[in-house]
């Protein structure tokens, strides 16, 4: 993943305000890479959260520090992990560790099942039904109903991702395929994509409370930039203010130096 310069970034951050979350993600991936914010919307969901760690990775260290509230007894926990172990999802884990869960899990039974990485298509038979269906990816989110629970977001997933449903010769919509069928689809996506939904095993260390908790990687990494954003350019109104230099000028500076400035002018 290219580094971005600070004038990049900042451009990339400008571009993504007042985008909705899910928007923002592909554009930072596009300013990164080059590619159209089109083609990585229609990238699965673990392989774009891959990026963005990259991205993260590359803009601001491999290591990422959270705070979270236990729900039990309301402690401020911080949680400091590495991008590798998240990348890593595909990976069991401690469970000191990270756990790495799929959101999509359901009961069903596969009797068979074949993943075509290289285009993300999965093929499984359930039950007499064959079914092929593509895997989840930033449009498919977007198109779930905000508020939307659980079990109706994972319907309206599936729906949007199969390609089609057989059984025997004969065609099966979507509103004809039984709970065990749509249960196995899910399940299945959350083998292939296992990075598509990061869930944290945590534990408070004042009451011994144990839960996950999902990480989103794209508002982690949104939170930062915007942060990090208003610190640089609250220093570029003061280097300007104090010298008469030009944004660019501040810009191109490197942090040390300018830095260096801030210091002299009390900033």
């Amino acid at each position: 993943m290219r580094r971005l310069s600070t004038a990049e970034l900042l451009s990339a951050w400008e571009q993504a305000l007042g985008q909705t979350p899910l928007a923002r993600a592909v554009v930072l991936l596009s300013a990164a890479t080059g590619e159209s914010p089109e083609r990585l919307a229609r990238l699965s969901i673990g392989e774009r959260d891959a990026r963005l760690l990259a991205l993260r990775a590359a803009t601001f260290g491999p290591q990422l520090t959270s705070v979270t509230t236990c729900p039990a007894c309301g402690e401020r926990l911080e949680m400091t992990f590495g991008a590798d172990e998240l990348r890593g999802a595909d990976r069991p884990s401690s469970a000191d560790d990270l756990h790495m869960a799929s959101g999509l899990r359901g009961a069903g039974e596969l009797n068979s099942a074949r993943h075509d990485t290289q285009d993300e298509t999965c093929a499984l038979g359930c039950a007499g039904y064959d079914v092929l269906f593509r895997l989840p990816n930033t449009l498919d989110l977007a198109a779930v109903a905000e508020g939307a629970d659980v079990d109706a977001a994972r319907l309206v997933l599936i729906e949007r991702c199969i390609l089609s449903a057989r059984r025997g010769d004969d065609e099966v919509a979507f509103v004809n395929l039984p709970r065990e069928v749509l249960d196995a689809i899910a399940a299945r996506m959350g083998e292939a994509d296992p990075r598509g939904d990061v869930q944290l095993a945590l534990a408070c260390t004042r009451c011994a409370h144990e839960w996950r908790e999902a990480f989103d990687v794209g508002q982690f990494l949104w939170a930062e930039l915007h942060a990090w954003a208003a610190r640089t350019l609250g220093e570029v109104h003061k280097l300007a203010r104090a010298y008469g230099w030009r944004e660019a000028d501040i810009l191109a500076l490197s942090p040390a130096r300018r830095q260096f400035y801030l210091d002299m002018i009390g900033g």
